[in-house]
């Protein structure tokens, strides 16, 4: 009955941990998992985000963020670069929740 009740718990915690996309922005290159460049178009992106006002409305790696305020709330640290060929992952901020995600699935895993 202990294990049972132990899987169910760690099970839980994993399903509540996994949901958010929580972000951070670094103010030092070296310090970021991954390195972020806006783009002026959508079609440019590889990853069209929209910014969530509530931490608990964030969800898992369709490109649904919420900035936190400390570096070890976050899941990923992100720097801003000045130039579209330093970047990892080129993302475009979207006015609307419907339209945040994956443009390029091959650059998908930077965020998990």
């Amino acid at each position: 009955m202990k294990k049972l009740l132990l899987l169910i718990a760690i099970l839980v915690l994993g399903i509540i941990t996994s949901n958010a996309q929580k972000i951070y922005s670094v103010k030092y290159e070296s310090s970021a998992d991954v390195k972020v460049y806006v783009v002026d178009y959508e079609s440019s992106a590889d990853l069209v985000v929209y910014k969530e006002k509530y931490e608990s409305s964030a969800s898992g790696n369709e490109g649904k963020w919420f900035f936190v305020k400390y570096e070890s709330s976050a899941d990923k640290k992100i720097y801003f670069v000045d130039y579209e060929s330093s970047a990892d992952l080129k993302i475009f901020f979207a006015a609307y929740e419907s339209s945040a995600g994956w443009k390029n699935n091959s650059k998908k895993y930077l965020m998990y």
